[in-house]
């Protein structure tokens, strides 16, 4: 067995079983406070609602261990399997080309997404039909659950393709410095996207159509004119069409970007709550929050696009991960198919990040609405989507992006003390 070999199967070993046994106690930790309301939380959630939040917890992190035995299986059948190595086969046979042309490079990069995507495909099914539906969450029906996937697959071909095709080309007839080029691209293509989803993407999934509560819109821009931002309008979501869960979120910068709101947010909460969701939403804008994690996200590319560099060019890399004929497109995908398992271990860093922008949000809300509208609309917020008031403290520091709710609600009521 080669070195690598041994390295990559212990890191994938021990992200697997990490993931594995995360998932265990955040199930035993939620179960064990399953019958007892948090005392900060026991006057404004019944039992009934917290029972149905940790039981809805657990049956998606239950099917969480599936997903994760699903990735493992796919990623050792693609690579020590031979799988990556039987498709380029099949595209030899069939191109009749060299396999260091981009068309072949395409058709085997295409081809495994397309069978990874489409192995997914049941677990996706149950978890909209099954877990969702049983706890009243789902409103999709089996043909816009396809016809969704159908128009994802699309836009991945139309969007995606083009940038492949260039990446490809870039990797093989540019000079060693291709991955500069190359990351150039990829800023340029994600800052496209950010500019064309709200008006041209997002609205082939979701109806929107302007925020018609004439009091409501006023109050919404005295608050953005309060706090210096300036929106294309003020948009609301037909969310309810696919599922009951609530959000708000703002999207696309410069002239595009614009405010939206989920229907069922707005049928749930009172007007103060929806100004101060939304000047937590604005929190992360005048915190310069969104532009600090495109700065890192792009920062963190370049430098495993260097590391792609390097690995392009060592035959270890390929054998070790199963793969006996080595060539660019070879060397992107195996690359992207293995990352994930030796970075796993950094995933924390990224979950405390994000947890601290949430709070310096929570602080910036604060200061331009109330803190205890804020708290009301979470409490509904967390009552209303299920989400559990007692996850395992672990797998809460490991991957969530927003704070435990027992914690954000004290630090808000610390800030409404200090506002009164």
């Amino acid at each position: 067995m080669q070195t690598f070999t041994l390295i990559f199967i212990v890191a994938l070993a021990f992200a697997s079983t990490t993931r594995i046994w995360l998932a265990a106690r955040h199930i035993h930790h939620i179960r064990a406070h399953r019958d007892r309301v948090p005392d900060s939380f026991a006057q404004k959630i019944s039992l009934a609602a917290h029972q149905k939040a940790a039981d809805y917890t657990c049956a998606k992190t239950a099917l969480g261990v599936f997903q994760i035995l699903l990735e493992v299986l796919l990623l050792l059948a693609l690579t020590l399997g031979g799988g990556l190595d039987a498709l380029a086969g099949y595209w030899h046979e069939v191109l009749g080309d060299d396999r260091q042309t981009i068309a072949h490079g395409m058709a085997l990069i295409v081809s495994t997404l397309l069978l990874m995507g489409l192995a997914e495909i049941p677990l996706s099914y149950y978890r909209t039909f099954v877990v969702e539906q049983r706890f009243n969450f789902n409103k999709m029906t089996p043909l816009l659950f396809f016809a969704d996937l159908a128009k994802h697959a699309l836009m991945a071909a139309i969007l995606g393709l083009p940038l492949l095709f260039v990446v490809l080309w870039l990797m093989e007839k540019s000079d060693s410095h291709w991955w500069i080029y190359a990351w150039l691209i990829w800023i340029a293509f994600n800052l496209l996207l950010l500019a064309i989803y709200p008006t041209y993407i997002a609205p082939l999934f979701n109806k929107f159509t302007p925020l018609a509560d004439a009091p409501l819109k006023l109050r919404i821009e005295q608050l953005l004119k309060k706090c210096g931002f300036e929106a294309e309008g003020l948009f609301v979501m037909d969310g309810s069409r696919r599922s009951s869960h609530g959000n708000a979120y703002f999207t696309g910068f410069g002239k595009t970007r614009r405010i939206v709101f989920f229907d069922t947010l707005l049928s749930r909460l009172n007007p103060a709550e929806i100004e101060a969701v939304l000047a937590h939403e604005l929190g992360h804008f005048k915190r310069r929050h969104v532009i600090k994690r495109i700065a890192l996200t792009f920062v963190l590319s370049l430098a495993l696009l260097w590391v792609l560099g390097y690995l392009l060019q060592q035959d270890w890399f390929y054998r070790g991960l199963g793969v006996t004929t080595p060539s660019t497109a070879m060397a992107l995908l195996l690359f992207f198919l293995v990352m994930p398992t030796f970075t796993f271990a950094f995933q924390p860093l990224g979950s405390l990040y994000s947890r601290q922008h949430e709070f310096e949000a929570d602080e910036y809300a604060a200061s331009h609405a109330s803190s205890k509208d804020l708290t009301q609309a979470l409490v509904k917020l967390y009552q209303d989507n299920a989400a559990t008031l007692t996850p395992d403290p672990l797998h809460s520091a490991f991957y969530d992006s927003h704070p435990p709710a027992a914690l954000r609600v004290a630090r808000l009521k610390n800030l409404a003390h200090n506002q009164a």
